[in-house]
């Protein structure tokens, strides 16, 4: 137990012109070891700039293979983007025109954006309240003989219930695809995320567990499953290789989205995949520090996880009992961050209240997505979604690029948390005042 040091009990909180704790500042990140420098620079040297695939650069057929390796023998598409990676998965499934997929409305919105780039429907369900994560329990509810598959979306370095989600798609025959675009390395019974799906999507852009300059990559066990993602997103669908399908060879063109990976990016994948476990295992090291030292915190807690859950916490996400504490969740942020603590809300609004996805009273620019909901008959306006909303008005994100010794900057996170928490009564008088 971690009681609150008696300096936080007395002052005054910085919001109402007291000192501040500190500022909390996180390991550098990312990194790039001098060797992957060296070799960018190599490649750069050396002119290699055009990345046509594993048949024309060795530098992506390394890549594909590090990450193959890491994925236990899945086959692997490097590409420009985890947006990329994800449309591929869809496109690698032959899911488009009108189809139906399941996912979450409590996301970034690429998870969303590569269903609609695919003129098929998102059909949104629920989230666990504590972590965010959809919800198994209501996907059977969301099926019908129009869905195709379920994208699932492992948010903030948590996994989802594979398992679950596995067998809901297997008892309906559609797909599932994952979104491990956060979760690099997190585990779920010992599995890593991106080997339970028919297809798996990561973004290895900067802000990543594992980080590029904007890079991604797809996974599946299925070539046909590749080959049809490379045949969108990559150079004549990658058919000068050598193994490239027979059967496709006449549908092999230039019509495809510019999702190659580029050689500098392919030879930052590689290096990196030789980091990432050290560096997961420091953030779990200093999210395990952080947890022990909030044991007594009332208002402001980590998520619990079941046994075998191991996230990889590429932002740290918390929830807030706000009525419990009698303030909102943005005064109480508010208050975290006068005192040194970066804090907010990363998800703005439940995606199905987007204006752009409300074709009866759109108004903006047009949007190639619009014309396929209309005809579909889509009304996501006024969804209820009540664990998604309560969620997006309660929970607290914050930065952890933790991936060297930060055991100050956990105790003072901690430190202020605990501060903060201590004079809640004063955050109460504000919150009327602040609410004007």
């Amino acid at each position: 137990m971690s009681a609150i040091p008696p300096t936080t009990v007395s002052s005054q909180l910085a919001l109402r012109g007291g000192t501040p704790v500190g500022k909390v500042t996180y390991s550098k990140f990312p990194i790039f070891s001098e060797a992957a420098i060296d070799r960018v620079g190599e490649v750069l040297r050396e002119g290699k700039a055009i990345g046509l695939g594993r048949f024309h650069s060795p530098e992506i057929a390394e890549a594909e293979a590090t990450i193959s390796k890491y994925h236990g023998g899945r086959e692997v598409l490097a590409c420009s983007s985890g947006h990329a990676a994800l449309q591929g998965a869809l496109a690698g499934l032959e899911i488009c025109g009108g189809d139906e997929v399941i996912t979450t409305p409590y996301t970034w919105g690429a998870s969303t954006a590569c269903i609609l780039h695919q003129n098929a429907i998102p059909v949104f369900v629920d989230v666990d309240p504590a972590t965010g994560l959809i919800d198994p329990e209501l996907i059977d509810a969301a099926i019908t003989p129009r869905t195709k598959a379920i994208l699932a979306v492992h948010i903030f370095g948590q996994p989802a219930n594979l398992k679950r989600l596995r067998e809901t798609a297997d008892r309906h025959g559609v797909a599932l695809i994952e979104d491990g675009s956060q979760a690099h390395g997190a585990r779920i019974d010992g599995v890593r995320v991106g080997e339970v799906g028919d297809a798996a999507g990561f973004s290895c852009m900067g802000g990543k567990v594992l980080p590029t300059t904007e890079a991604g990559y797809l996974v599946t066990p299925s070539k046909e499953v590749f080959w049809k993602a490379a045949m969108i997103g990559q150079h004549m669908g990658r058919s000068p290789e050598t193994d490239f399908p027979a059967d496709l060879k006449p549908w092999a063109d230039s019509l495809v989205y510019t999702y190659r990976v580029t050689p500098l990016n392919a030879v930052l994948l590689t290096e990196q995949f030789g980091r990432i476990e050290g560096w997961i295992a420091e953030r779990r090291r200093h999210a395990d520090l952080l947890r022990a030292k909030l044991a007594e915190a009332r208002y402001l807690r980590m998520p619990d996880y079941a046994d075998g859950v191991m996230p990889v916490y590429h932002l740290m996400t918390m929830n807030f009992d706000s009525a419990a504490a009698g303030v909102p969740r943005d005064v109480f942020m508010r208050a975290l961050n006068a005192e040194g603590l970066l804090s907010f809300g990363y998800v703005p609004s439940p995606i199905p209240d987007w204006p752009r996805l409300h074709w009866q009273d759109y108004t903006g620019p047009r949007a190639s997505w619009l014309s396929t909901l209309e005809q579909a008959g889509v009304d996501y306006r006024g969804m209820a979604l009540p664990h998604c909303r309560h969620r997006v008005a309660n929970s607290i994100e914050m930065r952890f690029d933790y991936i060297d010794d930060q055991t100050a900057m956990i105790e003072r996170m901690a430190e202020i948390i605990l501060k903060v928490e201590a004079h809640i009564d004063e955050l109460r008088d504000l919150a009327p005042a602040d609410a004007s």
